[in-house]
């Protein structure tokens, strides 16, 4: 089951002794020793010396030859001794140093991604998706370098038990290119402290292999992989609102989330049986799948600076780990397309929230019209909301109905009103009143709440396409006519959409049969579009295009009611009796 504490667990067991891996390693350094001459000729030692600070490698395309290490040559200590006249045995003197000289970065480009490592500490230093930009239209670039004087660099390794004797964070691990450069592994070992972290690409697909391993004497020392000082784009309007680590409880069935905020007074560990686990954004997500057993997460909250704010504040950083600390890691957009090919577990990460039962159709919808027929998310907006409106149409030309049955009521519950005029509202008069008015709505099929049925039933739309504008990335940066982002307000000085809104829910009101005979209501109704278009005027312009639309589709469906509906249709109401003096008060 899972849990969540603050306290440490107990570290992995050990697989091999310390004598035993001496005794592997002698054995294989004898092997090396005595074969290579046979094998290889003693190379020319190169005529100039490798200088400088810095060392960079770039990764060759795919089907090239794989390039030598990026590394200095790293050091290897090692002392064999035989004993005489007594076979084969023998003993290491001194333990093997695996380190480069100096420090070095090496990229791996794929069709997706552009990752810079730095040897010192084997870490990343950019993660840059290639297909993203930022909301300035600049690459997306995931790690906030700004936080790295602070809490390190990505894959930086958290050590909440026990702390290794060497630093291994700050040491020059040697590199070791692989894969034809998609791939590449770094190691380290000083005495007895041995470190090694491995990193696996593939060419066009969202996903990678990492492993890390850190051992103490030949003992495994537990670690976190850390990804700290916040994630995804800096650039939105309210990044840290956005910004999560997150898991996936099997046990419970359930996406749990933590934001800085919820770990101000300290890290939180979390620890079960989760399918993923890994920090997220908005659009991005960086999701840790283990290949086996329980997942530690430990969420901190990292008083840093952005790129794209100055100002200090706390964002959300996470460390992962588990007894094997080997995963395949998701880092991309939470598309569910690609989230799916890649692993249908990862689908989860895109939580449509308690309205999920509307809003996750309405995105399937929109995005098969887009993908299948339009092409474009504005139109797919206009084309599902149309579908919608004329699928509830026969709902709303009942109440449309019952609106005209209303209007022609007026005069009868005028009379009514009239008739108990003056009395007050604890008066028991008061309720012979009500029951005559209700009775006359009854009698010809009227609904008093009839004019705020059409608004009621956009709402839960309403709500649905918020919450599908608010964390879809398909309609991030999705453009239509002269709007470039539909999950954003307009860029123009004065919004369009937001004045065509009020323009045609103006005129719709004016086309809608009036259910009150009051002056003051009728003028309140119609202040109503200039009230919503204030609200909407900044809110994301595919919301606004949406609700556009439902105006200009209710306009077309009162034109028709118009035209098909006769007086003759509707009841004719008998005008009520003159009363001979009123009631006794």
């Amino acid at each position: 089951m899972s849990n969540e504490t603050n306290t440490n667990q107990p570290g992995p067991k050990k697989e091999l002794s310390m004598e035993q891996r001496l005794l592997l390693a002698f054995a294989l350094m004898g092997i090396v020793l005595f074969a290579t001459p046979y094998l290889f000729k003693t190379p020319e030692p190169p005529k100039k010396p490798v200088t400088g600070a810095q060392t960079k490698g770039t990764a060759p395309a795919q089907g090239s030859p794989a390039p030598a290490p990026v590394s200095a040559p790293a050091r290897a200590d090692s002392t064999v001794k035989g004993k005489a006249g007594g076979g084969a045995a023998s003993k290491v003197a001194a333990a093997q140093k695996i380190a480069a000289e100096q420090e070095q970065t090496y990229t791996v480009e794929t069709d997706l991604y552009r990752v810079t490592f730095s040897n010192r500490g084997a870490v990343v230093q950019q993660w840059i998706l290639k297909k993203y930009t930022d909301d300035h239209g600049k690459p997306l670039a995931l790690v906030n370098e700004t936080a790295v004087p602070k809490v390190g660099y990505p894959f930086t390794l958290v050590f909440d038990q026990k702390k290794p004797a060497v630093d291994v964070n700050t040491a020059l691990f040697a590199a070791k290119p692989a894969d034809n450069g998609l791939g590449i592994t770094y190691e380290y070992s000083e005495g007895a402290i041995t470190a090694r972290k491995t990193f696996r690409f593939e060419k066009n697909r969202y996903i990678t292999q990492i492993s890390t391993e850190v051992t103490e004497n030949g003992t495994p020392v537990p670690h976190l992989i850390a990804w700290r000082g916040g994630f995804g784009d800096p650039t939105l309007p309210n990044p840290l609102a956005a910004q999560h680590s997150i898991y996936f409880d099997l046990t419970d069935n359930k996406l749990i989330t933590h934001d800085a905020k919820s770990v101000k007074n300290g890290p939180v560990t979390s620890e079960g049986n989760y399918s993923f686990a890994g920090v997220e954004d908005t659009y991005f997500t960086a999701a840790f799948l283990p290949a086996a057993g329980p997942v530690k997460l430990v969420t901190f909250s990292d008083i840093v600076a952005t790129p794209a704010n100055p100002k200090e504040e706390p964002h959300v950083g996470a460390g992962i780990g588990n007894s094997h600390n080997n995963f395949a890691v998701f880092v991309g957009p939470k598309d569910i397309d690609i989230l799916n090919s890649v692993n249908p577990q990862l689908v989860r990460i895109v939580d449509f929230g308690w309205f999920s039962f509307l809003a996750k159709p309405l995105f399937l919808g929109l995005h098969y019209v887009n993908d299948k027929w339009v092409y474009n998310y504005g139109w797919a907006i206009i084309i599902v909301t149309i579908i919608i409106n004329f699928l509830l149409f026969p709902l709303k030309l009942s109440n449309l109905k019952s609106m005209k049955k209303m209007q022609a009521l007026q005069p009868q519950i005028a009379a009514i009103a009239e008739k108990y005029k003056g009395i007050s509202m604890r008066d028991p008069r008061k309720q012979q009143q009500n029951e005559e008015t209700m009775a006359l709505y009854k009698k010809h099929g009227a609904n008093p709440m009839g004019g705020c049925l059409p608004m009621a039933i956009q709402i839960p739309f309403f709500i649905a396409f918020y919450k599908v504008l608010s964390i879809s990335i398909e309609l991030r940066h999705a453009s239509w006519l002269w709007v470039p982002d539909l999950a954003a307000p307009e860029h123009l000085p004065i919004h369009i959409l937001p004045i065509a809104m009020i323009v045609t829910q103006f005129i719709q009101q004016k086309m809608t049969p009036t259910t009150t005979a009051d002056p003051n209501q009728q003028r309140m109704m119609l202040i109503m579009p200039l009230v919503m278009g204030f609200f909407f005027y900044n809110l994301a312009s595919g919301l606004v295009l949406y609700y556009f639309t439902v105006n200009l589709v209710g306009i077309a469906q009162q034109l028709f009611f118009n035209k098909t509906v006769t007086v003759a249709d509707l009841p004719q109401p008998v005008p009520a009796k003159k009363q001979n003096g009123r009631s006794k008060r």
